[in-house]
């Protein structure tokens, strides 16, 4: 390297309150930017050097990709010299989304959607007993269990869930000779079949056989089968044509020659990554849609003060109303039970506590009621609080009753998924004895521990699979270590974190990328870190450097200052009062620099 390129040589930084700045900065080591809050270190660093790094390179990039980038304006700056692409590592940069985690954030999540959809065995989750695959022979003796007279299709499901036209494929089924396809569950000759939307996904089953169950058609059915099972990747599907009686859903048999429970007839359709990600409708809780958690009336923000009597409005959201009905109610009900209106909440007996919050069941009451036009009686039975809520929650169009509703609603776990995020035919699937979201529970030094010793687990022919995909795992899981993040569980929201926090998780993946000759630019990332955390920050910025890039950091820390290869001292004052260099040099030149303040606190001298 020359000796020109061996420095980013800045001329001319007038960015914010930069005062005319000329400044040359080592590349390929570790530099901290020192000084007061406000002298100007993080308009040097990120406003001017970051920013003009990040310009230059979206500028080399084809208009096509440039498109798709955020364009930055120009710093106000006469020339920078020697600049790499510039990678900025702030503070705040994980996103707030419910659906982003720490192990999608690092990329942890999809290898182990990887493994599991190669390596693992599903479990039946009635007899816990592996699943094994279908025989064709089996297939064909559950058809000829049914009662006779039945009238099914036997259907090829051969796309599901994806994008696309399927021109060229429909043409193909047709001249193979099948005459009708299911698509989107409608039924439909194969020569009508409508003009697809490939940016929509799509369901497709092929009508391989239409059958009348009988005595003596086990060829039939074996030879159908087989065809469905050789178009559809080992799928087939036999559907009734009409449900039956008292059943709104249509009946279905899934058979698959991988894997379904002889016993509970539990099937998995197919073991593919997208099976194991909550963020893909084919693999989250339908029921929570893969957030893992879901907004319920809590009957603790119901009733918030449990000294309060009913008069005095313990029932919160009846008692912000002004209308005398409420009161009426509670003073039927407690007339019917024998319940006391002026005790407090806690002191009424539990079964006014059921009566009030769920209701009265098929009981009637009678209600007397009087809103100063009129007076009038009725017997119905009550419907409880907490069903009331729910269903006016249901039922408003209103924007501003949702938000007055939604002060009595607090997150609980999902009752199907139980805040596991996945369907039940992803949780069944099992590497080693543990299903994947059983792992993502863990924090990240425990599962650097269960992937560290995985091997003894598998056998010979899944090591052969999962060798690669483990060690991608077990590397990041060990930066993540090196930063200090080893008590983070891979399932908590990254919105959740500190700004420390997601700062040195993409600073382990910037680790993990193994790139050379970047410009990294990071803000105060000691922030929040207990001493020994805070040296193993250092230790990986120091590893950042030996793979050969430069690494620019604003901080005030004295032990990253001293740690550092070079450090630039802004200053003397903050606002207008900065803006400019007072020193710069090892760490020692600048404690043995008068003009420094920084210099002056890391000498004792004041």
């Amino acid at each position: 390297m020359t000796e020109k390129h061996n420095f980013i040589r800045v001329r001319g930084a007038r960015q914010h309150n930069l005062k005319n700045v000329d400044i040359d900065i080592p590349r390929e080591q570790l530099v901290v930017m020192t000084g007061l809050s406000g002298s100007g270190k993080s308009s040097l660093a990120f406003d001017t050097i970051y920013a003009e790094g990040q310009r230059r390179y979206v500028e080399s990039l084809s208009a096509y990709a440039r498109q798709f980038l955020e364009l930055m304006g120009k710093p106000d700056v006469d020339l920078i010299e020697g600049l790499s692409p510039a990678i900025s590592i702030e503070q705040k940069t994980t996103s707030k989304n419910p659906r982003s985690t720490v192990g999608t954030v690092t990329e942890i999540h999809d290898y182990m959607r990887l493994l599991w959809a190669r390596v693992g065995i599903p479990y039946s989750p009635v007899t816990g007993l592996p699943i094994e695959s279908q025989t064709i022979s089996q297939m064909v003796d559950k058809l000829v269990a049914l009662p006779e007279g039945e009238r099914i299709m036997l259907l090829a499901p051969v796309v599901r869930g994806r994008k696309g036209e399927y021109k060229k494929e429909i043409a193909e089924w047709q001249r193979q000779g099948f005459q009708r396809l299911k698509i989107d569950g409608e039924l439909y000759a194969i020569e009508d079949a409508p003009a697809l939307d490939k940016k929509f996904k799509h369901d497709i089953d092929i009508v391989v056989d239409r059958i009348v169950t009988k005595d003596g058609l086990e060829g039939r059915y074996a030879d159908s089968l087989q065809t469905a099972l050789g178009l559809a990747d080992g799928l087939a599907v036999a559907e009734w044509l009409k449900p039956a009686e008292g059943e709104t859903e249509t009946r279905t048999l899934i058979f698959s020659e991988r894997f379904a429970c002889p016993v509970s007839g539990f099937t998995i359709t197919e073991i593919e990554p997208r099976l194991f990600s909550f963020n893909n409708p084919f693999g989250a809780c339908p029921k929570c849609d893969g957030l893992g958690v879901k907004l319920a009336f809590d009957a603790d923000l119901v009733v918030p003060d449990r000294d309060k009597t009913l008069h005095a409005g313990a029932i919160a959201p009846w008692s912000r109303g002004q209308s005398p009905l409420y009161t009426q109610t509670l003073q039927a009900l407690s007339l019917h039970y024998g319940f006391s209106m002026d005790k407090p909440w806690r002191e009424l007996p539990a079964s006014a506590h059921k009566t009030i919050l769920q209701g009265t069941g098929s009981e009637k009451i009678k209600f007397v009621y009087d809103d100063n036009a009129r007076k009038y009686e009725v017997s119905k039975p009550f419907e409880g609080i907490m069903p009331n809520l729910e269903r006016r929650w249901r039922e408003t169009d209103s924007a501003w009753v949702r938000e007055e509703l939604g002060r009595y609603q607090s997150e609980t776990p999902c009752d199907a998924c139980g805040g596991k995020r996945l369907k039940p035919e992803a949780l069944a699937v099992k590497v080693g004895t543990a299903d994947i979201a059983e792992i993502s529970e863990l924090s990240i030094s425990k599962a650097f521990l269960w992937f560290s010793t995985l091997e003894d687990s598998l056998t010979e022919k899944q090591m052969t699979i999962a060798r690669r995909i483990l060690k991608e795992i077990t590397d990041r899981l060990r930066f993540l270590n090196n930063v200090g993040l080893e008590y983070l569980n891979m399932s908590r929201a990254s919105g959740t974190l500190s700004g420390g926090e997601s700062q040195r998780i993409r600073l382990a993946s910037q680790i993990g990328s193994g790139l050379t000759g970047v410009l990294y630019v990071l803000d105060e990332p000691s922030i929040g870190l207990h001493q020994r955390d805070n040296t193993r920050l250092l230790e990986s910025l120091q590893g950042l450097r030996d793979l050969g890039n430069s690494v620019l950091v604003v901080e005030h820390d004295e032990e990253a200052i001293l740690t550092a290869d070079y450090v630039i001292d802004m200053g003397p004052g903050a606002g207008a009062h900065g803006g400019m260099v007072r020193a710069e040099g090892t760490p020692e030149q600048v404690m043995a620099n008068p003009d420094s303040l920084t210099g002056q606190y890391l000498t004792g001298t004041r």
